[in-house]
């Protein structure tokens, strides 16, 4: 696989806003390493244009997603200062191809994390805060029609997030425990709880600094980690809005429009 070539290609899709073949179906084969090489050369040339790493998400760690994919394992993908969408902003629409909305809880560091083992007890004290967050996703794969290979190499299928106000310290909240409620344009959409994520999200974030580790990357103070989602992503329409509840958490919302005729 030509790394710089499939950078260029997805980084293509997403200026475009059109969509590509994936490359497992290409007669070329694509490795897990090389899929995050990919990832790692189109972060490193839109750090060049001046954007910012700010955080980490982590996807796929949902015992039916990773089902879908065939996989027994998270992934992960690097949040940029220019994804971040403010809650009392409408988000265009426009900058995306097929986008879909993640619900989540967030953890903010307040000193870094350099993996391999790292602990579940090196996370709760690395752990400044956490706090609710709605992630959107958008695949630069034709049809979400995508194998693991395929959204690694895509940045973790990320295309922005959005996080809330309210901010937890873990010592005051049972997040396996607690309940999340998400409502779609004011009506009831989906329920679940803080287990959803590997059992615990603290779980979720010890793989994600190991998984780091790997390639060099350390989590860094002040960044925002994504801790996967409670639910199942939610294609977003033309002016839709989203809202999700967190018991002992607070709240989170996003809403959508196209603004282009």
């Amino acid at each position: 696989m030509n790394i710089h070539q499939a950078a260029s290609t997805l980084l293509e899709a997403e200026s475009d806003r059109k969509s590509i073949e994936r490359f497992t179906s290409s007669a070329e084969a694509i490795s897990v390493d090389e899929a995050y090489q990919i990832q790692l050369e189109i972060v490193r040339r839109k750090r060049e244009k001046g954007a910012a790493v700010i955080g980490k998400k982590i996807g796929l760690t949902s015992q039916a997603m990773q089902e879908m994919l065939g996989v027994d394992k998270p992934d992960y993908g690097h949040l940029l200062d220019n994804m971040v969408f403010e809650e009392d902003t409408v988000i265009s629409l426009d900058q995306f191809i097929q986008p879909k909305v993640e619900f989540e809880i967030a953890f903010v560091l307040h000193h870094d994390l350099q993996g391999p083992g790292v602990t579940v007890t090196d996370v709760i004290n690395a752990t400044d805060y956490v706090t609710p967050a709605i992630e959107v996703i958008d695949s630069r794969i034709k049809d979400w029609q995508i194998q693991f290979e395929d959204t690694v190499a895509d940045n973790g299928s990320s295309a922005g997030a959005v996080f809330g106000n309210a901010q937890q310290a873990l010592s005051d909240i049972d997040l396996p425990a607690t309940e999340m409620t998400v409502y779609k344009n004011g009506t009831f959409l989906d329920r679940a709880d803080g287990s959803a994520v590997m059992d615990n999200p603290v779980n979720a974030v010890v793989w994600l600094a190991n998984a780091l580790g790997e390639y060099g990357i350390s989590l860094k103070k002040g960044e925002k980690i994504l801790a996967g989602a409670l639910s199942k992503a939610v294609p977003v329409e033309d002016g839709d809005s989203f809202e999700a509840a967190f018991e002992k958490l607070g709240t989170v919302k996003a809403s959508f429009q196209k603004k282009d005729e």
